[in-house]
């Protein structure tokens, strides 16, 4: 067999796909030597890296999060033969790196030690600035080369330009940018536009905007700071399509300040490109990743979301005074009910507010609200946010036709009414095992489930996974970021702190006597877990790094009762179950007891 397979291989496939001058093969077959995770980080899906040989020479390549199946499966592994269906080639600080968009594992050619002796592909130094991405089209053309972007004259400043046909003959998928990108240029819409918001702190004052870009393959949040922002501020217009060229910063997405599904994130910079698309109608409008209103009672607040639901109740406009700023600000409060039997109130702020003017019994879909639960869970639009009345999309269709037919003369649960009641109260606490939750795929359907799990806790990671730095103003949790020592962000407050409140937002390995289970945690659970806050554990990781470790140690086979949540959850073409604590508590032996005696009362010997 691997005789047979050695004969597949498309030898020397690698070097061409890096060399302009050689002719590329379609859909290569290499051998995979090597697949290995890469170091966690925070709150975002894992990633792979893997090595694929052609016999000749061996490359590094990053998987694309729409393909880690493939390595979970454990379909992809060592030894194994793969078609590459989908790449994307980039040189980075003189080494050759694939990111690959797309594979098929070849099953029927089995496995084998490593074929030949491959050598590494070196990138030679006249390449460096000549390497250029082949396969991009994240809809068709696997494998085959495509012309190179024109090098384009020095240029000055961001600024909007005449579009240019030949300057964009290569166009990359939003899903394929990443940090090891190189030479691109995207076709993308604006789907918001954040006001400009502005700093003051000891070390100097600043400006900064964001908008959303989204073509057929995804979205990412761009970000333009001081100069940048002066420049792009005004071409960036709300519905309008652009070409966006690097260079652009690539970086690790923040995603407390967006919901977007993506990893990465982009800063305009000095010699960033944007200009005006002339073809408007070949981009998508707008993508959503809905919660339903049932389901925001298991959301964490300050998390920030989507919901559509048809437009109940309408409230009249009024004002507020920051406390923080002394500004008044107009309001107005929406009911939304949908197909789930619940009701939610939805805050809209400023000209949205003022100039509301939607019919009743509309469906409207909002983009962009944060949840909280200030009396029981309700939501706010961001200023980043938008909203679409009677939106041409099959969970509208769906959700007018069920209101159309029954959702008029039904009774909703409000949020508010469950104000300070657990999910216990509303649902039946069901206890599972780890083996029941499998078996029975909890989590697997449209609707999450919801149940109860005695177990012990195995494990806890170390890393920076377990907490993150949280905003000090009262009622925001917002992630901040540290701009200068002493110095920590909070974009959506809009202040600047001299230090965070660190909160935990941590993944603990659970067991019981039929399996293994990953639950993630909240603050609230990870406090009762830890024993103590998360800020003071950060501060006993600086002080003393032994007894760090210890309270990990401790925590471990510790029993606990969880209440859970099993929602499927969306990366890419990928779908997960994901398990969220909502609470957590010590074990009552009474009641346990009492549980356990039901339980072998409900057997009969005959």
């Amino acid at each position: 067999m691997a005789s047979d397979a050695a004969s597949m291989i498309t030898v020397g496939a690698l070097s061409a796909i890096f060399d302009d001058s050689k002719e590329e093969a379609r859909e290569p077959i290499v051998q995979c030597v090597q697949v290995k995770p890469l170091p966690p980080q925070p709150n975002h899906e894992e990633r792979y890296r893997a090595v694929f040989s052609d016999v000749a020479n061996y490359v590094q390549t990053m998987l694309a999060t729409q393909i880690n199946h493939v390595v979970t499966s454990g379909s992809l592994r060592k030894g194994c033969f793969v078609r590459l269906k989908s790449f994307q080639a980039n040189s980075v600080k003189g080494k050759k790196i694939l990111i690959v968009l797309d594979l098929e594992v070849l099953e029927d050619l089995g496995e084998a030690e490593k074929i030949g002796e491959p050598k590494p592909l070196e990138v030679k130094p006249e390449e460096q600035d000549r390497a250029q991405p082949t396969t991009i089209s994240s809809n068709g053309f696997y494998g085959s080369k495509v012309q190179a972007v024109p090098q384009q004259a020095p240029r000055t400043s961001s600024a909007a330009r005449a579009p240019s046909t030949s300057a964009h003959t290569t166009i990359y998928p939003i899903e394929a940018i990443s940090p090891y990108s190189n030479k691109w240029t995207i076709k993308a819409r604006c789907t918001s536009k954040s006001s400009i918001k502005t700093w003051h702190n000891k070390n100097g004052e600043g400006k900064l905007f964001s908008v959303n870009l989204l073509d057929d393959s995804g979205e990412i949040r761009a970000t333009g700071f001081q100069e940048q922002c002066d420049m792009l501020y005004d071409v960036f217009q709300e519905g309008g399509v652009y070409y966006i060229s690097s260079p652009c910063r690539v970086q690790i997405a923040k995603k407390q300040f967006s919901n977007l599904n993506n990893d990465y994130e982009l800063t305009f910079e000095r010699d960033t490109l944007v200009e005006k698309a002339e073809d408007q109608n070949d981009v998508p409008q707008i993508r959503f990743n809905f919660t339903t209103i049932e389901d925001l009672q298991s959301v964490e607040k300050e998390t920030t979301t989507d919901v559509i639901g048809i437009l109940k109740e309408v409230a009249e406009t009024s004002q507020i005074v920051s406390k923080g700023t002394g500004k008044p600000y107009d309001k107005r409060e929406l009911t939304l009910v949908d197909n789930t039997g619940f009701s939610v109130r939805l805050t809209i702020w400023g000209a949205s507010a003022v100039n509301f003017n939607v019919a009743p019994e509309s469906v409207i879909a909002f983009k962009g609200v944060k949840v909280s639960d200030y009396g029981g869970r309700s939501l706010s639009l961001l200023s980043s946010g938008s909203m679409s009345v009677d939106p041409d999309i099959s969970e509208a269709h769906r959700l007018k036709g069920w209101y159309d037919a029954q959702g008029r003369t039904e009774i909703f649960t409000s949020h508010a009414s469950l104000s300070g009641a657990t999910n216990s109260t509303t649902r039946p606490d069901q206890f599972k095992t780890v083996a029941q939750v499998r078996e029975e795929q909890l989590g697997m359907s449209d609707q999450p489930d919801y149940f109860s799990l005695k177990a012990t806790v195995v494990y806890i990671r170390q890393d920076s996974t377990w907490c993150y730095p949280a905003c000090l103003s009262e009622g925001c949790n917002k992630k901040v970021t540290e701009l200068d020592p002493g110095q920590w962000r909070c974009e959506m407050c809009d202040k600047t702190h001299s230090k965070p409140e660190y909160r935990y937002i941590m993944p603990i390995s659970v067991s019981d006597h039929t399996g293994q289970l990953w639950l993630s945690c909240f603050d609230d659970t990870g406090r009762l877990v830890m024993g103590m806050t998360a800020d003071d554990l950060m501060q006993l990781r600086e002080d003393d790094p032994t007894a760090f470790g210890e309270v990990f140690q401790e925590a471990n086979c510790r029993t606990w009762s969880f209440r859970c949540r099993a929602r499927i959850d969306n990366f890419g073409d990928q779908q997960r179950v994901r398990y969220q604590v909502s609470s957590a508590k010590t074990i009552n032996y009474s009641e346990e007891a009492s549980r356990l005696a039901g339980i072998i009362s409900s057997y009969h010997i005959n």
